[in-house]
């Protein structure tokens, strides 16, 4: 993948998600988020099926490859987006924005411990501005929430977090998957689809009202994230992350807190104080450090 085609692909991805961020607020409310995740990730994974179907892609995975989109599916679009949905029940969309830039970080630190994958220098750099500009905004989130919020914004936080950590194992999932040759398309239609499995048994498990809002906001907000924040996304950020490595693929998320920041302010009444302007500035640095090193 040339580099002009990088940068289209990472831009593609980093304006379609930095406005899921606020989307992913008008499923909140009256639909328990572990339903609006099987809606959307349910539909999602049956445009793939139709779309590998329609072209003659290959759906078939052999016993590994099925094995690794399991993993897959329950890390990235089961555990991850669960805590990201209930992280924005707690925190403004822009600040989980912001956190999720550490995905870059940790798929660093977890590729080299798990597989030995040495990265370059600049791509630590980068990686490490990124966190840095993390921990700046979730200290002013955290010092600015006062008492009378409660505990919420802490949680809000480490829930985030939890879905950074939970995604980048979803990451190490969808490179073993690379690594047995199954096809990106029908690995990514069939993580969703098991991902999508286990957040319906957990929700039938638990007792959640199964009902869709039949509101304009909640059907166009769903239609978006399944369609555009997770068909096109990311079909588009696991062929990138094949052929440039996910290190850089997964600093797509942080290119998209100046998108969600102002979704944020116009729609959520956010405020942007020093810390958030600092952590943006950090984390925008450091895109331009990991994009700019060797594939990792």
């Amino acid at each position: 993948m040339s580099r002009p085609i990088t940068i289209l692909a990472i831009a593609i991805c980093a304006l379609i998600w930095g406005t899921t961020w606020f989307a992913i607020t008008l499923q909140l409310g009256v639909v328990d988020p572990i339903v609006s995740i099987v809606w959307r990730f349910g539909l999602a994974a049956v445009v793939l099926f139709a779309f590998c179907a329609l072209t003659r892609r290959p759906l078939r995975l052999t016993r590994a490859q099925h094995l690794a989109a399991v993993g897959q599916g329950a890390f990235v679009f089961a555990v991850s987006y669960g805590f990201v949905y209930a992280a924005e029940e707690r925190v403004a969309s822009a600040v989980v924005a912001v956190i999720f830039a550490a995905l870059a970080f940790v798929n660093l630190i977890l590729f080299r411990v798990l597989e030995r994958q040495k990265a370059a220098a600049g791509a630590w750099q980068g990686a490490i501005l990124g966190v840095c500009g993390v921990a700046v905004l979730s200290f002013g989130q955290l010092s600015g929430a006062g008492v009378s919020a409660g505990v919420a914004p802490v949680l809000g936080v480490v829930f985030a977090l939890i879905a950074v950590l939970a995604s980048a194992f979803g990451n190490w999932f969808a490179w073993r998957g690379q690594q047995a040759g199954a096809p990106v398309m029908a690995a990514t239609a069939w993580a969703m689809a098991y991902g999508t499995a286990m957040v319906a048994v957990y929700g039938f498990a638990t007792g959640v009202e199964w009902r869709i809002e039949p509101t304009p906001a909640y059907i166009l907000s769903l239609l978006h994230l399944s369609l555009f924040g997770s068909v096109i996304a990311f079909g588009l950020y696991f062929t990138l992350a094949r052929q440039r490595g996910y290190a850089l693929a997964s600093y797509i998320s942080a290119l998209t807190p100046p998108i969600a920041v102002i979704m944020s302010v116009l729609f959520e009444g956010a405020h942007v104080g020093v810390t958030m302007l600092i952590g943006l500035i950090l984390v925008l640095g450091g895109q331009v450090l990991l994009i700019r090193a060797p594939k990792a």
